[in-house]
């Protein structure tokens, strides 16, 4: 696996603080967080060598375009889009000024869809996260009703483990984790019907969650962009085999292909991403900013 970056060296006045997969945390002498969207794209775990242009703008735009619509569910952390003073140029349209809180260790996956790791789940016991399903479900089909599957984040460079509903209840509590599944399934409702209306299918996504002080529950990190959720386009849709998607699949599939030379089993990272494959990936982030919000990404 690897290790993501350090954070870039921080403007006067910002403390850097930690480096994720794709973003750059940094702390205001305020108290308040700065969150910087990078261009970099992981996939199987591994940080890849090349970047996506664009891709952190998407995300950051998407995710702001979201969280105007989804307020009325949940507060979310956004306080201000604009650059700290002293912030590098390249900061603009992938920095967001946030609020510090305490977030919750608990991933907040909502599938409609039976694919990926709910997919493996299900061959292996019939079940996703300890709920029992259909039997006779394949790659790609739609579930009977959305599911809360939530998994366990792990450390920086492991993979997040599914876990049920009652390990959730056992890390968080009761309370808080009733509180966790109701936002996740009514926050994936709206957004799978503003996608559908768009002609995208929202298949799965994850949210991630903070609570304030006096134990407000605050939507935070990125919402449904195509870093954290699976967009299909509802017109090919076919339900059997992995589906066409608006996300780094994309990405994924290349890597699992003959013509990437890569062995997944082995401890080796990823080889550096095609010109081609970069610029459909790219392609693919900014269609799924337009369709779904209906504006040119500039």
């Amino acid at each position: 696996m690897s290790t993501p970056p350090s954070p870039a060296p921080a403007p006067p006045g910002l403390v850097p603080l930690h480096s994720g997969k794709v973003r750059d945390l940094y702390a205001t002498a305020g108290g308040d967080l700065v969150l910087v969207a990078s261009d970099r794209i992981s996939a199987f775990d591994f940080v890849l060598g090349t970047p996506v242009p664009d891709k952190g703008r998407v995300l950051t735009q998407l995710s702001l375009w979201w969280f105007e619509r989804l307020a009325d569910l949940v507060p979310h952390h956004v306080l201000s889009t604009e650059l700290p003073e002293g912030a590098p140029a390249e900061w603009a349209g992938r920095a967001l000024v946030c609020e510090r809180l305490d977030m919750v260790l608990v991933e907040c996956v909502a599938r409609g869809y039976l694919t990926g790791s709910g997919l493996l789940d299900y061959r292996a016991t019939g079940s996703v996260c300890g709920i029992a399903l259909p039997g006779g479900l394949v790659d790609g089909d739609r579930l009977p009703e959305p599911l809360f599957t939530p998994a366990a984040k792990a450390a920086v460079g492991a993979h997040d483990e599914n876990i049920s509903f009652a390990q959730a209840v056992e890390a968080v509590g009761a309370p808080l984790a009733e509180e966790l599944r109701r936002f996740t399934l009514e926050l994936y409702a709206r957004g799978e019907q503003v996608a559908r209306e768009r002609g995208i299918i929202l298949a799965d996504t994850k949210f991630e969650f903070g609570r304030r002080a006096d134990g407000t529950v605050v939507l935070a990190d990125e919402v449904l962009t195509p870093d954290s959720s699976r967009f299909w386009p509802a017109d090919s849709w076919r339900p059997g085999s992995s589906q066409p998607s608006f996300d780094k699949q994309y990405v994924r599939d290349w890597l699992l292909s003959p013509a990437s030379g890569w062995d997944r089993a082995s401890e080796e990272p990823p080889p550096p991403l095609p010109d081609e494959i970069v610029e459909r990936t790219r392609a693919r982030y900014v269609e799924a900013y337009e369709r779904i919000t209906g504006r040119p990404f500039v």
